[in-house]
């Protein structure tokens, strides 16, 4: 930190380009600082569904506090945050443990094989499996709340189901909610494509915009899409209607294929151009263009 004064000097700068920059040491800087920025790409993917990511953010604003409390001389204030963030990142651990646990047994079940395309083929199968599934049980009145997890954390409410990690079927999603069951009361929660748990409770929304015809499945689905960003699915064990609650919105009586044009919007990514993502392939590819004599 002592020496960031000399970036704001013109004679740092001159002497700097006037070294010889294309050497080994150069390149294997500038490979350090790749794989750091890598790590931390990794880091910020790993932990965008928990609650500790919000740490993070935490910790970077007194890092950034404490940066120009340097520059500036403030060398109170910069010990003083330098302390918080010690003993906050402990604190943090400690508090946030099962969010990290969770973060790093998903990265250990993630090999590079694991694609795009994969990923996208996986929500397609997610997304039929719910439209066979909301078919089913809507010709038939059977009620149903299904929260499916997006970037915000679930976990806490995920804590008061019954746990079943298993993979997502139309008939496993049937059979939860055929009345009388005992897990059919509740709601079932989908994360990372499975199953995580049936029965568990969601916050009751208390909004008076809520048509009083709707009861507690509704009100159920509209108190988490307040609270997160998750889509929940209700089939009207009454009507046999099927609504989204989404951001803090209900959407009722949807037709099979409003609420699949929702789903596919809101769970399955945009496909982009392979070419265009990985410029190493456009490389080779045009290489071998021009050694072929192609124009």
């Amino acid at each position: 930190m002592s020496n960031i004064g000399e970036w704001f000097r013109l004679e740092y700068w001159l002497q700097f380009f006037s070294w010889d920059m294309f050497t080994s040491s150069l390149f294997i800087n500038i490979l350090d600082v790749l794989v750091v920025w890598f790590m931390i790409y990794k880091l910020i993917q790993l932990l965008r569904k928990t609650k500790a990511l919000q740490l993070f953010k935490g910790v970077a604003v007194f890092v950034a506090i404490r940066f120009f409390s340097e520059i500036i001389g403030l060398h109170t204030l910069s010990w003083l945050m330098d302390q918080i963030i010690v003993y906050g990142v402990i604190a943090g651990i400690v508090i946030f443990q099962p969010e990290i646990r969770r973060g790093l047994e998903h990265l250990g079940r993630t090999t590079l094989l694991n694609s795009e395309k994969n990923k996208i083929n996986q929500d397609e199968a997610m997304v039929t499996a719910l439209d066979k599934a909301l078919q089913y049980m809507s010709k038939r009145k059977i009620g149903a709340l299904i929260t499916i997890e997006n970037n915000t954390s679930l976990e806490e409410y995920i804590e008061t189901g019954i746990r079943l990690d298993a993979d997502l079927s139309e008939e496993l999603l049937i059979n939860i909610f055929i009345p009388n069951t005992p897990l059919h009361d509740g709601a079932v929660i989908i994360r990372d494509g499975k199953i995580a748990v049936a029965s568990a409770y969601l916050p009751l929304s208390d909004s008076l915009l809520i048509p009083k015809h709707f009861g507690t499945r509704h009100r159920a689905a509209v108190g988490i899409a307040e609270v997160t960003d998750s889509l929940t699915l209700i089939v009207s064990e009454e009507t046999g209607e099927i609504s989204i609650a989404h951001q803090n919105h209900l959407y009722s009586n949807l037709t099979s294929e409003e609420y699949v044009e929702m789903l596919n919007q809101n769970l399955i990514p945009e496909v982009k151009d392979p070419e265009k993502k990985n410029i190493f392939v456009t490389l080779w590819k045009e290489i071998n263009r021009l050694t072929r004599g192609d124009r």
